[in-house]
């Protein structure tokens, strides 16, 4: 699988805690070798959104993604950030 990281979600990322970057390269890794690991909870998301989808990385953060034309090979992380800050 090949995770295209973009410019937004690098900003975000680099504004991450420590802590929480460390659990999200955790969660990164389990992603890559099921997107919809139990222990991810991704999910579809709804309204403005609703093209994307999202996995936890703890209780207030997560991963905002999609995967690319469709392609389950290809994924483009969008956002990273608090649940309440990326709507």
């Amino acid at each position: 699988m090949k995770i295209l990281y973009l410019s937004k979600f690098k900003r975000g990322y680099r504004k991450l805690p420590k802590k929480v970057k460390n659990k999200a390269e955790e969660k990164e890794k389990i992603f890559r070798k099921d997107p919809f690991d139990k222990r991810l909870q991704t999910h579809k998301l709804h309204g403005r959104l609703n093209d994307y989808m999202a996995f936890s990385i703890g209780y207030d953060y997560r991963i905002i993604f999609d995967f690319k034309n469709g392609n389950k090979n290809i994924v483009r992380f969008y956002l990273v950030g608090k649940h309440d800050d990326l709507y």
